[in-house]
């Protein structure tokens, strides 16, 4: 008797599995969970807990897009298993968390400067300079705080100069990308202010961009850059698990990427 495969999608809104579901081939179920689902991995095989029935299902390939407070050792499972999974869990869990996702993923930019700092908890950080700390392993503008003179802080903090300019983000999704301006009231920008906007793709920053997603070995990835008045460009966080619902455009493409890589995984299993 052949059955078919069975996909995992783990982060996604009922709305937009619904829409993925809509277009897969023939006889591929789909197992789905907005929060992070019991897995077992056990000789070679994903077992995921099902939806329908109480118990774990067996799983051939898995799409994943979220960011959850405990969720390395989950992508690292994920990993362990060695099965098809979107994006690659090796990147993503080479990139949770914020220091040493940076440090490796300084190795692989061109814009690394200039150098960053740390400074450990309790400890002071002394500087004439405007600098930002950074903690924890959040994005959105979380974490994070502009100080000059002495900075202290009750968690392990990456310490950055402060660079006026304008913040941009460079969204990879397979062969597409976009350029997003990133805005905000403050000096803290996001792509989730309403008047964040695509402009022009700068070619440096793309081509550092997919130089660092293929370091990781991810299908789709985002940088946050700096642009100076003067031109001068600076990396700042890689986002292992971009935002896809805040424009259309966006989320057309991962639906539709998803989808493909989905439809070309179909194989039946006796």
């Amino acid at each position: 008797m052949a059955v078919t495969q069975r996909v995992c999608i783990v982060g996604l809104e009922e709305h937009e599995v619904s829409e993925i579901q809509s277009a897969l081939e023939f006889g591929i179920g789909i197992v789905a969970h907005q929060a992070l689902p019991q897995i077992v991995v056990r000789d070679g095989k994903l077992l995921v807990a099902s939806r329908q029935k109480p118990g774990l299902v067996e799983v051939t390939r898995v799409v994943f897009h979220g960011i959850y407070e405990d969720d390395l050792e989950f992508l690292a499972a994920l990993a362990l298993w060695g099965g098809s999974c979107l994006p690659s869990p090796r990147g993503m869990m080479d990139l949770r968390l914020r220091l040493p996702g940076l440090v490796r993923a300084l190795e692989h930019t061109r814009f690394g400067l200039p150098l960053r700092g740390y400074a450990s908890p309790k400890a002071e950080f002394h500087t004439e300079a405007e600098r930002v700390a950074k903690w924890g392993n959040w994005h959105c503008g979380k974490n994070k705080e502009r100080f000059e003179g002495v900075w202290q802080s009750d968690e392990p903090c990456i310490v950055e100069d402060f660079i006026p300019g304008q913040s941009v983000r460079i969204v990879l999704i397979g062969d597409k990308y976009w350029q997003i301006k990133l805005e905000g009231d403050s000096w803290l920008k996001s792509i989730h202010a309403p008047n964040a906007k695509f402009m022009e793709i700068d070619r440096e920053l793309l081509a550092d961009t997919q130089n660092i997603a293929k370091a990781f070995g991810l299908e789709l990835v985002a940088n946050d850059y700096i642009v100076t008045d003067r031109g001068t460009k600076h990396l700042l966080e890689v986002n292992h698990v971009p935002n896809v619902s805040r424009f259309p455009e966006i989320w057309a493409a991962y639906r539709d990427y998803a989808i493909d890589w989905i439809n070309r995984s179909v194989i039946s299993v006796i």
